[in-house]
């Protein structure tokens, strides 16, 4: 009985160790480390899940929930119509109505017009850039309708000298910007002027006078020395929907010019606009590119409009600008810029007396519609800071 015991015993105590043997290990193991994450399985991940979903921002001194603001797209601008901006502008020529307006209607209302008088007329007309030519012709005729017609009231020497600077500024010469396509050819624009005058901005604006008179307008950055300038006209351009052709920093003018026409043609546009390089000029090689530049754009078709830039307040020396512009590239019409900022309005006068070339819009202003089509009778009254003329503005 004592020896099944013992038997007995010994059986349990080896199924015991077995058992321990095989626990233990599988304990004591470690356990294995999970696969690696593949881009495959992140995918799929996202995919199931769905685009993300930005949670509201919070307004942490209300705690209530801010949805964030919608994304909006760029608007188109529409700039506002050029008929009547001239009269609009008036305001803008303050400076220059104190040598017209109020310094020669003050010298002409004295009760005495004698040689003294007449010369500080004289004086203060050529002060404003009117020119010694132009002046003369001014005082003489306005001496002689003086003399003749006895006149002494404000409101008729008012009149008198309006219609002498009206007369100066030469009424008869077309101002109108020869813009519209001919036999679905877009009519080609070439912007030219010196460094400084504000070249690449007013052709900008000038882009803007064409959409707000109805014209689908396409730019060439042809200023392909100035960085900034290609930037500078896209910019202007994208505000009122209008494309910029332009190449890279460097590239041959004249092939950007020539691309831009091309582009033009191809896509319908009413006109091309294109901004060259702001050349001194006194830089021969330079001028002998710009007339590149006509040459290769007249491939395609003729110039319709070559604008020069002027500053207003460059005075006599623009005119030595214009001259051997209009040398190299026929200009046909001059923007003036900057006539806000002075109080030599006469150099309109002056330019188209020493040119012949009519004055077709003017700059009063730094807005982006401060440039407006120059009309001599608005502009008159707008110097003289009256209806002077008798017309309706």
């Amino acid at each position: 009985m004592a020896e099944y015991l013992v038997l007995a015993l010994v059986l349990l105590g080896v199924l015991i160790a077995g058992t321990v043997g095989l626990v233990v290990p599988r304990l004591r193991r470690r356990p294995e480390p999970p696969l690696p994450r593949t881009e495959v399985d992140t995918r799929v991940e996202e995919d199931l899940a769905g685009p993300p979903v930005e949670a509201p921002e919070s307004d942490l001194s209300t705690g209530v929930l801010v949805e964030p603001p919608p994304v909006l797209e760029p608007q188109v601008e529409v700039p506002e119509p050029t008929a009547g901006r001239l009269v609009r502008l008036r305001s803008r020529l303050s400076r220059s109505q104190n040598v017209f307006g109020k310094g020669l209607l003050g010298l002409l209302a004295r009760d005495h017009l004698d040689e003294d008088v007449w010369e500080e007329i004289e004086d203060s007309l050529i002060t404003a850039d009117v020119g010694v030519d132009a002046t003369r012709d001014i005082v003489d005729r306005l001496r002689e309708r003086t003399r003749v017609l006895g006149t002494r009231s404000a409101s008729e020497l008012r009149a008198l000298l309006a219609a002498e600077l009206v007369n100066a500024l030469d009424p008869s010469l077309d101002r109108s910007l020869r813009t519209a396509p001919k036999n679905g050819v877009p009519a080609v624009v070439l912007v030219v002027g010196v460094n400084g005058a504000g070249k690449t901005t007013t052709c900008g604006k000038i882009a803007r006078v064409l959409v707000a008179d109805g014209r689908s307008v396409l730019l060439g950055a042809a200023d392909t020395f100035r960085a900034a300038a290609a930037d500078q006209l896209e910019t202007w351009g994208s505000r009122v929907g209008a494309e910029t052709v332009r190449g890279p920093e460097a590239a041959d003018p004249a092939s950007v010019a020539f691309d831009a026409v091309k582009r033009g043609i191809d896509t319908g546009v009413d006109t091309v606009l294109i901004d060259t390089a702001g050349r001194l000029q006194n830089k021969v090689g330079l001028m002998d590119e710009l007339g590149k530049v006509k040459r290769v754009v007249e491939k395609q078709g003729p110039i319709d409009e070559t604008l020069l830039i002027l500053d207003a307040t460059t005075g006599q020396n623009g005119l030595e600008q214009a001259r051997v512009f209009t040398d190299v590239v026929n200009v046909t019409g001059v923007v003036l810029t900057k006539l806000d900022g002075t109080a030599k309005g006469g150099i309109v006068i002056a330019v188209q007396r020493k040119l012949g070339i009519p004055v077709k819009l003017v700059g009063l202003g730094e807005g982006k519609d401060d440039l407006a089509p120059f009309d001599p009778a608005q502009f008159v009254d707008a110097l003289l800071g009256t209806e002077a003329t008798g017309r309706d503005a």
